[in-house]
């Protein structure tokens, strides 16, 4: 979650501040003059907190929306009000400004001398890489500033946009602590010590990165560390022309966001395997069951499941486990990997319900729960659900998938395959691609294109963690598309897998409501004995 509106937080350890004869302290939280205490409103001393942290540059006024409203939409004149009781509280005007200067059109600037002080009266100055608190349970990233590499303008402007607006999208994930930008920008340089920022800003990760802009050339490195042991965990190198830098900067953020979603919890899972099943936390064992969870088999999936109740019996108001246990119930019906698929079903949409009433804002929960009423033959009314997850996290890939996948059944294959292909560009390695793959073939098969149909079902099929039914559409396919060779070799291969595989199952897990689309479906297995 993001956390710029917390100062505690944001000023790096209970650092203080003085301001000529007024003292902002940390420990206390509260502004004093003279020795006694001011009377102002919790958001003119967040306001005061962030100035005194950022006293040696610009502050723009999405800044200080984003780290005294969280980024909610305000009006200028609650940020005017603001700025005004914040120079009142220091015994200044908007005259003669002379702690907080207004630049017209730009933002702000705090020009008052500012010197760090005492958390305490009786306490030694904090220093300024003195630790952070502890580190959150759930996992933890700061976002560097990008080391600019060379002096263009536009290069100077990208390294601090572009981590901003990362800060930003990261803020939606609601598994994760991101750490405000104001703090998070006091580390700056080419080579930064991981370690050290782990331990001064109590975070488990740190993206930090490089940029370099020439005259057409706009080169862009990025590289997630590990601040425990310091390794890198994922790298990556982008570059574009530099005139349509500002269309691809979006793009730049989605991508680099959704691989942090992927990369992040693979390597808390690693970690987790490391430990003991008994000294596992809530954390630790859910983001262990995602690993689990995403071989999509039935030993697998029900590790899973016991490492979700783990982390629901260690705390009880663990949305995302509750979605995660949505999930392994979700598959355990949608596969047949228990006997009683109703109970499995009914598991799934209680789970869902249950992440949703703990935290509706989190796209996990609200996907889970989309998903749950497949299960219940009601594809159109997983829409509202799948359409809240990705409004909460616009480039949610799996949220994306899910809605192509609910499209394309419902028989609309052009936004089928258009929310197919933008899932798999925000996610190119997702652990549900294979699913992501054989919804772009449905599509064509909705559309009557058969052959790409084909094409795509091969590649699904083929794809690490394909279940059965991804088999099934291959066979399905290719009968369409009049290959029947192909046909018959992929429904051998699904009869391997599970020798009692038959119609009822797929179209339990695949509800087309086009009936003749069905019949299509239904006449193309019963050609290769399904």
């Amino acid at each position: 979650m993001f956390r710029g509106d917390l100062p505690r937080h944001a000023t790096l350890a209970g650092m203080s501040y003085r301001i000529g004869d007024h003292e902002l302290d940390a420990r206390t939280y509260e502004l004093r003059f003279a020795g006694q205490a001011v009377a102002v409103e919790p958001q003119v001393l967040a306001l005061l907190f962030f100035f005194a942290e950022n006293r040696d540059r610009l502050i723009t006024k999405d800044e200080i929306v984003e780290a005294v409203w969280k980024g909610r939409i305000v009006s200028d004149s609650a940020i005017t009000s603001r700025i005004k009781s914040a120079r009142q509280a220091l015994g200044d005007d908007g005259a003669q400004q002379r702690t907080i200067r207004t630049i017209h059109g730009k933002g702000y600037r705090f020009v008052a001398e500012v010197t760090r002080a005492p958390a305490s009266a009786g306490e030694a100055a904090a220093a300024p890489d003195a630790p952070a608190e502890a580190a959150p349970a759930k996992p933890s990233i700061a976002v560097l500033p990008f080391h600019l590499i060379g002096t263009d303008p536009r290069g100077m402007l990208l390294s601090e946009a572009l981590p901003h607006e990362i800060t930003t999208e990261l803020s939606r994930l609601r598994w994760l602590f991101v750490i405000a930008r104001g703090s998070a920008f006091q580390f700056r340089g080419p080579m930064p010590d991981v370690r050290h920022i782990g331990t001064v800003l109590g975070v488990r990760y740190c993206l930090s990165g490089s940029i370099a802009v020439d005259d057409r050339q706009m080169e862009l490195t990025v590289e997630l560390s590990d601040t425990r042991d310091g390794g890198v965990v994922w790298a990556d190198h982008y570059s574009s022309n530099i005139a349509s830098i500002h269309e691809v900067r979006s793009q730049i953020v989605a991508y680099v966001s959704t691989a942090l979603e992927i990369q992040i919890p693979l390597r808390e899972a690693q970690q987790a395997r490391l430990r003991a099943p008994s000294d596992l936390d809530a954390w630790s064992a859910y983001h262990l069951g995602l690993q689990h969870m995403f071989r999509f088999n039935r030993q697998d999936n029900a590790v899973a499941l016991t490492l979700f109740e783990t982390a629901v019996a260690k705390e009880s108001d663990f949305a995302r486990a509750h979605a995660g246990l949505s999930f392994t119930h979700f598959q355990n019906a949608f596969l047949g990997h228990v006997p009683d698929v109703g109970a499995a079903r009914a598991a799934a949409r209680a789970a869902a319900e249950r992440a949703v009433d703990i935290d509706a804002l989190d796209p996990f929960a609200n996907f889970t729960y989309g998903r749950s009423l497949w299960l219940e033959d009601n594809v159109s009314g997983s829409l509202v659900w799948l359409d809240r997850s990705i409004l909460l996290s616009p480039n949610y890939a799996q949220g994306i998938y899910a809605k192509a996948w609910a499209e394309t059944l419902l028989g609309n294959g052009a936004d089928g395959q258009q929310h197919a292909d933008a899932a798999m560009a925000l996610s190119p390695i997702d652990p549900l691609r294979y699913a992501m793959l054989a919804t772009r073939a449905l599509a064509h098969l909705v559309r009557d294109e058969t052959a790409a149909a084909a094409g795509w079902s091969d590649q699904a099929a083929r794809a690490p963690g394909a279940h059965i039914l991804i088999t099934l559409i291959a066979a399905a396919c290719h009968a369409l598309n009049g290959d029947m060779e192909c046909a018959r070799l992929w429904a051998a291969r699904a009869k391997e897998r599970d020798p009692g595989i038959c119609q009822q199952r797929f179209f339990r897990s695949f509800p087309f409501e086009d009936a003749q689309m069905r019949q299509r479906i239904a006449g193309a297995l019963k050609s290769v004995d399904i």
